[in-house]
């Protein structure tokens, strides 16, 4: 089917290559002008956090269930002077003049005298915003900003404590870095300009569909504001390295002598199946985590899952159109007498060290086991969670206002818990009363606010704030024990309910939901893996081999984000600003990836160690010959997958950084311990009972060739007119 599918590609490669281009740009532009609202509300329906969200919402503290911002004063001076009292209080009417539905809490109000801190520098207006959608946060931020602008009181800084405040860095892109430095590898790789562009214009091509696709899908789906980079960010990598498995084979066919159009449907009979293989693995992958109930993460699945099956797509329709209209100009290339070909070179190279390993395959893969699992250690640390304003720039206004704030208050001032307090009218006041005095003793907790009953009685909202900054493991301590211990101490038997919500306590719900739901999902994947390649190779063992080194890898790349992200080793060679908890979504989308993009790198070694392995009998043999014979593509699509997911580390959304970095560290260890190491030193041991597998279940498994072929049936020549 493919290679009917490709011929027909080359023989209508204007029309299908123009019907492509006509796509991105209405899909471009459909998306710039149309493109559904963002959301990075990461509560979880039935959650506690949420609980509480409603309850204020409903008695109407709309304010408190929304997101609270502060604008910060600092004057060495002190802040209390007439001058700074005056800008104070013309900044309160302003922002609630220009912001609906906001309420400014002054600290030179009657009360506010806790919003100064001691020493008299540092104070701060709280700003309750009703808004939570991140498009009408960003608007209430630049607002913000610019009221902060136009304070002029000499001595007085003024900075906006709201993470959407981040202001987007200069220079260059992420992404074109990541591009760039691809175009290189693939013109070493290829020896050719022409060669090099084919898998940059797919990548780039599925990236835009993929991100102006995300853009309209918003209007049907919750979708967070780092899911089209995100997801870009896959197209890409995915993209390039799908086509360079295409062009390889196209180029190898090329130098066999088929013609053009041949050439390209036997490239895509044989590589373009990988492709779909690869390409449907991830998809199904990433959709799986749709199933596990969580919106932020299903928009950021169904997001990738569309990039990455338009990148398929276009791997298998575009890619063919484009070797049919540059094929002629590659094939005369071809032809030219020229030095041995790089391939060639990293061939030999490949074969002598696979039979390097294979001479002493025990040393080997104690030495590759040992060093996957001591990468692991670090993730028996690993702690869930969400960035907050403290891993901001340090140029940012929010992270100035962030450190001001933990200066002068302490650090948890930054991340205060709303507490709904929900019961019998009347009788409410003693409790949540009795409830703040029970929070307040405990040691975790550095102020509580008192008990602010609603109009009809029947609820009171409570401030807590803890002695820890929002990203301390303390932090989360502290929420689970007020709400196991603390409140069910003083409520139980009442008929009154305690729901304990905000930003930190709404993040720890989700933390602990990923957390609980990770095994399972993990299982699956590796179950899934595990059925796919025993049907694909037809042997148990080599795929539960493939099962354990995947497992260890991925094992390898959480350990390295934890030391780096969590841990904080090696952020100010990387550039990054803040350490915290790894972010709740990032393991699921990591497992979901990486399995999709190891499974690529698998069937398209171990189909060519079967195929060698069927020809000669001999297993040895078969694995170096398959090593060699793969190693120069697979080191150069990982090497390309590196710099496209590291160059995101240059970027300054944190969750962005982490995700690309765990991406590129786990392509690093599959394409170097993996495939150079632990293939052919555990291949090598097990012998020909990598092959095994029942005859019962042999006859009950269904057949599905991968890869394996290496002639593909030509299309029929035709007849004279003279024997018609």
């Amino acid at each position: 089917m493919l290679a009917s599918l490709a011929r027909s590609a080359v023989r209508a490669r204007w029309l299908v290559t123009g019907a492509w281009v006509a796509a991105v740009v209405v899909l471009s532009v459909l998306s710039g002008a149309f493109a559904g609202p963002t959301s990075d509300d990461f509560a979880l329906p039935g959650s506690e956090s949420q609980r509480a969200s409603d309850l204020l919402a409903d008695a109407g503290f709309t304010a408190s269930a929304g997101t609270q911002a502060q604008v910060v004063l600092h004057s060495v001076d002190g802040v209390d002077t007439a001058a700074v009292r005056a800008a104070v209080e013309d900044l309160s009417a302003r922002i609630q003049d220009e912001l609906p539905g906001a309420e400014v809490t002054s600290p030179f109000a009657p009360g506010g005298e806790r919003r100064i801190a001691p020493g008299g520098e540092i104070a701060y207006l709280q700003v309750d915003l009703p808004q939570r959608d991140p498009t009408e946060l960003a608007e209430a931020a630049d607002r913000l900003d610019a009221l902060r602008g136009e304070v002029d009181v000499p001595g007085l800084q003024v900075e906006v404590g709201l993470p959407m405040d981040e202001e987007a860095e200069g220079g260059v892109p992420a992404e074109v870095i990541g591009i760039a430095a691809a175009a290189v590898i693939l013109l070493i790789a290829f020896g050719s300009v022409v060669a090099m562009l084919l898998p940059l214009v797919i990548g780039v091509l599925g990236a835009l569909c993929g991100v102006a696709a995300i853009g309209l899908a918003a209007h049907v789906i919750d979708v967070p504001s780092f899911a089209g980079a995100a997801a870009g960010m896959i197209a890409i990598g995915v993209g390039i390295d799908y086509a360079l498995l295409v062009v390889t084979r196209f180029r190898e066919a090329l130098r066999s002598g088929l013609p053009v159009p041949e050439a390209v449907a036997l490239a895509q009979h044989t590589a373009g199946r990988s492709v779909l293989f690869a390409g449907t693995t991830v998809v199904i992958a990433s959709l799986g985590l749709v199933f596990m109930g969580m919106e932020l993460i299903t928009g950021v699945a169904i997001g990738i899952a569309a990039s990455v099956l338009v990148t398929m797509l276009a791997a298998v329709t575009l890619l063919p159109a484009l070797l049919g209209i540059v094929g002629p100009r590659l094939q005369r290339a071809q032809e030219r007498p020229r030095r041995r070909r790089r391939g060639d070179r990293t061939g030999v190279a490949a074969e002598r060290w696979s039979r390097s390993v294979q001479r002493r395959p025990v040393v080997w893969l104690t030495a590759a086991l040992g060093a996957l699992l001591v990468l692991a250690v670090p993730v028996l640390d690993l702690r869930l969670g969400f960035s907050d304003a403290g891993t901001l720039s340090e140029d940012s206004s929010a992270r100035t206002a962030y450190d001001l704030v933990a200066e002068g208050f302490g650090p948890g001032v930054n991340g205060p818990f709303v507490v709904a307090v929900d019961g019998p009218a009347g009788d409410l006041q003693p409790v949540a009363e009795e409830l703040a005095g029970a929070f307040a003793d405990d040691s975790g907790v550095a102020a509580v606010s008192p008990p602010v009953l609603a109009e009809d009685g029947g609820t009171a909202l409570l401030q807590v704030t803890p002695a820890s900054a929002p990203r301390d493991e303390a932090t989360d301590d502290l929420v689970h024990r007020l709400r196991d211990d603390v409140a069910p101490a003083v409520v139980d038997g009442t008929g009154v309910e305690v729901a304990i919500g905000g930003a930190q306590p709404a993040a720890v719900d989700f933390a602990d939901y990923t957390a609980q739901r990770l095994p399972l999902f993990l299982a699956v994947v590796l179950g899934l893996s595990f059925l796919l390649l025993t049907v694909v190779f037809r042997g148990l063992l080599v795929a539960l081999k493939a099962v354990v080194v995947n497992l260890l890898s991925i094992g390898a790349a959480f350990g390295a984000l934890v030391a780096v992200f969590q841990w904080g080793w090696l952020t100010g060679p990387l550039g990054i600003e803040g350490v915290g908890p790894i972010e709740a979504w990032v393991p699921m989308m990591l497992i979901a990836i990486v399995f999709g993009l190891s499974m690529d790198y698998e069937v398209f070694l171990l189909s060519r160690i079967r195929e060698e392995y069927d020809r000669t009998g001999d297993n040895a043999s078969a694995v170096a010959t398959g090593l060699a014979r793969t190693a120069w593509v697979i080191t150069a699509a990982a090497a390309i997958m590196v710099c496209v997911f590291g160059s995101f580390v240059l970027g300054s959304a944190r969750e962005l950084q982490l995700f690309g970095f765990g991406l590129a560290v786990a392509v690093l260890i599959d394409a170097t311990l993996v495939r150079l190491v632990l293939v052919p030193a555990t291949m090598e041991l097990l012998g020909t009972a990598n092959w095994w597998l029942p005859r019962w279940l042999d006859r009950r498994l269904p057949h599905l060739t991968v890869e394996g072929a290496v002639t593909v049936p030509r299309e029929p020549a035709p007849v004279p007119a003279a024997v018609r």
